[in-house]
């Protein structure tokens, strides 16, 4: 995590991964995140991609940069590379082909679509949420304000409310994290 404290406030920058097999969409959800933009002939990633966006969280500036790993398995060695220091982590698949990797392992699940744009800002902004609280809770809980933080250990705790509940019973997920 970076975190700096100027005249506008903290400013946070996040990493994220995404990870999954290949042409499962992770291209297609980080253009429409990040740029809106969508197109159905999207080109095989080939090792990783970034981009980022920012995001106004409780008055703070939030940048999340977003990285996209190739799904070749060929790749996989540096994915795993690229998910080191990352503070969370998407998780997408195909539901048509695969079990809920959520339901089996007890994840926050949420079913989107690059096509028809479902769900994909939230998906995103519920990850990036998540991890500022996380990281704002143990900044405020430290002993000094400006104590630096292992990037390897801050967890995502997804706390299920009603509405959490009923999204996880009304369908599966392409993206979890």
């Amino acid at each position: 995590m970076t975190s700096s404290s100027d005249d506008e406030g903290e400013k946070y920058l996040f990493k994220i991964v995404i990870i999954g097999d290949s042409a499962v969409g992770k291209s297609n959800l980080l253009s429409l995140y990040a740029r809106n933009e969508f197109s159905l002939h999207t080109k095989a990633t080939i090792r990783v991609e970034f981009q980022t966006k920012t995001r106004d969280i409780d008055g703070k500036e939030v940048k999340a940069q977003i990285w996209e790993t190739a799904g070749q398995e060929k790749f996989r060695a540096v994915t795993s590379a690229y998910c080191r220091g990352s503070f969370g982590v998407l998780v997408v698949y195909d539901i048509s082909r695969t079990i809920h990797i959520s339901e089996s392992e007890g994840m926050f699940f949420m079913e989107t679509s690059a096509v028809d744009s479902t769900n994909v800002e939230k998906a995103f902004d519920v990850v990036i949420h998540d991890i500022y609280n996380n990281v704002s809770r143990k900044v405020l809980n430290s002993d000094s304000y400006k104590a630096q933080l292992s990037l390897n250990r801050v967890s995502l705790d997804h706390v299920h409310d009603d509405t959490d509940q009923s999204e996880q019973k009304g369908g599966s997920s392409c993206c979890s994290s």
